[in-house]
Formats: C-alpha cells, sequence, structure tokens
C-alpha cells in the first residue's frame, strides 16, 4: 500500500508550473541591483513576478495599491510588521505572529476571535490548525494570509488589514520564500539592514528563482480557486469527517460550528496522545501532524486549542488532517478505517 499525504497545511507538493518558472529564472545571470544589462534583465523579471504575485493577492489596481516586499519566510514577514509595534493577538495566532505580540484578545469555543482596537491588533485569516476562518475588521494592523491564500478567494485591497504574510510553500510554491503585503504609506524600519534592496524594506540580494516559483504557485492557485477545486476537496473533506465520526465514541470535531477552510479537519480523541496518533498513522502509512509543523517536537499542548477553551489534557490529545488538491476520496475512506482501528485498540486497553 502506498503512502498517503495528509499534511497539507504544513507544506504542499511543488506544482509543476512553479517548477518550470524557477527553471527559467535560473538561466538569469544578473543581480537584480546591477546597472548592466544582464542587471536590467534580472530586475525586469523580478518586477514581473512581483506584478503577477500582486494581482493574485487582489493587491494591485486602484489608486493606492499596495507594496509587495519578498522576504525569506512568512515567518521573516510577520517580524518585519510586529516587531517593537505593542500589537495584540488572541491564542490561536501562530507561533510566528505571537512571537512579537501581546495576548489580549478574547477567542470562543469555536475559534473565532473579537479584536476590539483594530489598528493595534492582528488576527489571521485562517487557522493552520483547525481550518477555522476570522471576520477582518477594517484597519486591522496585520493579517496572516499564509493558511487561506490558494485555498479560498483573497483580496487584499477590499480586505479590512494594513498589512499580510503570505509564504509559497503552502501553495505549491518552494520553500524559503515569502512577502509581506503592505499598502502604501506605512513606514516600517528594515528588520535586515544593509543593502537597499526592495524599496530599502529588506537588505539581501532577492532569492530571484523562489520569486519566479513564489509568483507562478500563486497564478495556478488562484485559478484553482476559480475554477472550483477546493470545492470538490471540501466535499472529500466532509467525507472524511462523517466517516470519522461515524463509531460508538465519536471524537470532537472541533470548529465544525464555524467557517472553515475547505480542507482542514481538527480531531480530538480523549485519552489519545496526539504525538502517538500520528506515529500510529505514519506506520500506517498515512501522515498527519499533531498541530503546527513549526511547533512539532515541543513538549507542550496546542495553544490553540487551549485559547479555544479545551483543557490541557485535550489540548494535548489533538491531531489535524489536511487535504490537497489531489486527495482521493479512498485516501481519506483508508486513512478513516486505519485510524477508527487504532482508535478502538486504544479504547480497549483504557477499558
Amino acid at each position: 500500500m502506498s503512502r498517503v499525504y495528509l499534511d497539507h497545511n504544513a507544506t504542499t507538493p511543488l506544482r509543476p508550473e512553479a517548477r518550470a518558472a524557477m527553471a527559467e529564472a535560473e538561466d538569469i545571470v544578473g543581480n537584480p541591483s546591477s546597472v548592466h544589462a544582464e542587471g536590467r534583465r534580472a530586475k525586469a523579471f523580478l518586477e514581473s513576478c512581483r506584478a503577477r504575485l500582486g494581482d493574485a493577492l487582489g493587491a494591485t489596481g486602484g489608486v493606492s495599491g499596495a507594496e509587495i516586499v519578498f522576504t525569506g519566510s512568512a515567518t521573516e514577514a510577520a517580524a518585519m510588521a510586529l516587531a517593537g509595534r505593542g500589537i495584540v493577538c488572541s491564542g490561536v495566532e501562530h507561533d510566528a505572529v505571537a512571537a512579537w505580540c501581546e495576548p489580549g484578545l478574547a477567542t470562543d469555543g469555536a475559534g473565532r476571535v473579537t479584536v476590539t482596537d483594530a489598528g493595534f491588533a492582528t488576527l489571521q485569516l485562517a487557522n493552520s490548525e483547525t481550518g477555522v476562518m476570522q471576520d477582518l475588521p477594517e484597519g486591522l494592523w496585520m493579517s496572516d494570509f499564509t493558511q487561506a491564500f490558494g485555498k479560498v478567494a483573497v483580496n487584499f485591497l477590499s480586505s479590512g488589514p494594513l498589512m499580510a504574510i503570505v509564504s509559497a510553500h503552502k501553495l505549491g510554491g518552494p520553500k524559503g520564500i515569502g512577502a509581506l503585503v503592505m499598502r502604501r504609506g506605512i513606514d516600517l524600519d528594515p528588520v535586515l539592514k544593509g543593502g537597499g534592496q526592495e524599496m530599502g524594506r529588506r537588505a539581501g540580494t532577492e532569492n530571484l528563482i523562489g520569486i519566479a516559483g513564489f509568483a507562478a504557485a500563486a497564478e495556478a492557485a488562484v485559478a484553482d480557486v476559480a475554477s472550483g477545486r477546493w470545492e470538490e476537496v471540501e466535499e472529500t473533506r466532509d467525507l472524511l469527517e462523517a466517516a470519522l465520526v461515524g463509531g460508538d465514541k465519536p471524537p470532537i470535531l472541533v470548529g465544525k460550528g464555524a467557517r472553515r477552510l475547505p480542507n482542514t479537519t481538527c480531531l480530538l480523541s480523549e485519552g489519545w496522545k496526539g504525538e502517538t496518533q500520528v506515529m500510529q498513522m505514519d506506520l500506517a502509512k498515512f501522515a498527519i501532524s499533531a498541530g503546527s509543523a513549526c511547533s512539532s517536537g515541543k513538549v507542550k499542548t496546542s495553544p490553540v486549542l487551549r485559547a479555544m477553551g479545551y483543557s490541557e489534557a485535550q489540548a494535548g490529545c489533538g491531531i489535524r488532517i489536511s487535504l490537497g488538491l489531489e486527495t482521493k476520496r479512498d485516501d481519506v475512506l483508508r486513512f478513516a478505517d486505519a485510524w477508527a482501528a487504532q482508535a478502538r485498540k486504544q479504547q480497549n486497553k483504557a477499558a
């Protein structure tokens, strides 16, 4: 039996469009900061990729438009937007965001967050562990678009935040490239200082190969959203959830009452550690996770589930199953059977 990858919120396979664009960029010799012909060619290619990513994000057009600053990751982009700002967040934010913020925003049992002062707050568009989506208030300082972009329709300029962070490898692009999207007129000091690259926002020669892959992957991802492919994924996800909660002792389906990403399922099975479930499913040839990939290996319960009101014991028993565009119905039904078999063994041991 072949392995089944069900951890697409951690990272996604590289799209063929991104692979082809990266191969093209490998042949561009010049440094985008050089003034000779080779440098100008590299600069023109860089700016075309910036414009294409902006179009995919809904960050171009209108009177003001937006700026896109390429970074090494969404984590770096979060630091650029949040460091030293005294911004408030909730307990469901990714560690890369929470590291720069003060706690203070309330979260309800379905994972929805209440924002009080938008100009001094950050709020993710979608949660990586539960898939729960948020309504973003106008004037929000920053939003983490990382999990939502490429799975649902996103339009930066018509949404509420002043800034947003995105990452290529969450939508079929390469690892090691992200971006900060920001409305014009925002003054930020660079975190990386040295050269004047990226309009003086981020020093260091631009990763032209990664940027090319990012732009191509974003275009392809947005086209998939528009064509309804993620609606098919949602149907497969719903089939999975129906199979998982159909037993005598069904697990808790986290965030079920809220609007969620079309591909994400978060389960709590009390008394059965999430890390144990991940290992058992790995042996059964299924790749899942026990939360954010960036938090794996840490001996702690999920802060997301704790913020939603689950106990310490419950929060340590969560798993995340995240589907991709190529996930088949047979894949999730096989997973449900394998997981249910292990669940019965766990219940028998506890009896």
